[in-house]
């Protein structure tokens, strides 16, 4: 496994759950590979989440069936394969049909099954897509909402909301985590979008850290290319690497309070916010540190796969 030159303190690691649309574009990759350096993270499992709202070339159905391929290759490509490889679990492959109904899923139960085991480090779950599995092990196993944390990067700009893709992606699955009693760190979009970056800056911190490195670098900058027709999205010449702030809320100093306290609201079919609910409070993130995030994630790319003296 990873090695580095300081410790982290066993009763200061978190037991952490990735949940992933990998295949979606070109980010989600690196939040994993993010996730998997970090050794205050006891990575106990991968889930492979679905994007079926806009499923590109892979087709309805199968969107979840090329996250899950993805998450394979990028253990294989950062050596790590055989240790995380039986940790990987298949989640739903399209949304919930309604707020009652939970989707049977390896990925959901697996969810229950860690939750519910008895282990002293805390355990997250960090969400970079749709929430359709975690909701779903909330409908079938209520009881873990005191034993986990959940972290979701997603949701539209507060306090009105508004389009967002992963929430998109399965509104009622949100509607179930807003309305549980599950501790619940929200990332929304104007929040995960501060951590921006320049192709450029990939090319050069990423791309040079042996085949892990050059594929998240690759993929990036042929998707980027890829995707050039679209008129709104994406930019041309940099890229918001959003799903890294899951990461960064997990490494970051207390003191740097970020967040407001607010009554989980539920949403509407446009993805417009509906506050006073007398839902618990969650936590809104107003702010995320991007260089923080991203030098830690240079530094560790770097230190593993960057070229030895």
């Amino acid at each position: 496994m990873f090695q580095y030159l300081f410790e982290v303190p066993d009763e200061k690691k978190y037991r952490v759950i990735v949940h992933t649309d990998c295949m979606n574009e070109a980010d989600d990759q690196f939040a994993l590979a993010h996730h998997l350096l970090t050794p205050k993270f006891l990575v106990t499992g991968i889930v492979a989440g679905h994007f079926d709202s806009y499923p590109q070339i892979y087709g309805k159905a199968n969107t979840m069936e090329a996250s899950y391929q993805e998450i394979l290759h990028i253990l294989s490509l950062m050596g790590v394969r055989e240790e995380y490889g039986g940790r990987v679990f298949r989640g739903a492959c399209g949304s919930l049909p309604g707020e009652r109904e939970p989707v049977a899923s390896e990925g959901a139960e697996y969810i229950i099954r860690e939750a519910m085991r008895e282990d002293p480090h805390p355990l997250f779950i960090v969400c970079q897509g749709a929430v359709t599995d975690l909701a779903s092990a909330i409908l079938m196993k209520p009881e873990i909402c005191s034993r986990m944390t959940a972290v979701w990067i997603g949701g539209g700009p507060y306090p009105c909301g508004g389009e967002e893709f992963n929430l998109w992606n399965d509104i009622a699955a949100a509607n179930v985590v807003f309305q549980s009693s599950m501790p619940l760190w929200q990332i929304p979009m104007d929040v995960y979008k501060q951590i921006s970056v320049t192709l450029a800056e990939l090319q050069y911190r990423v791309a040079p850290c042996s085949e892990i490195g050059n594929y998240l670098f690759t993929r990036m900058a042929e998707y980027n290319t890829r995707m050039g027709g679209e008129k709104i999205w994406p930019h041309g010449e940099c890229w918001g690497l959003g799903d890294q702030a899951g990461i960064t809320v997990l490494l970051e100093e207390l003191e740097a309070v970020n967040y407001d306290w607010i009554p989980a609201p539920v949403v509407d079919e446009d993805m417009h916010y509906i506050h006073h609910q007398n839902n618990r409070p969650i936590r809104v993130y107003r702010r995320v540190d991007a260089r923080f995030t991203m030098e830690d994630f240079y530094a560790k790319l770097a230190i593993q796969f960057g070229k030895k003296n």
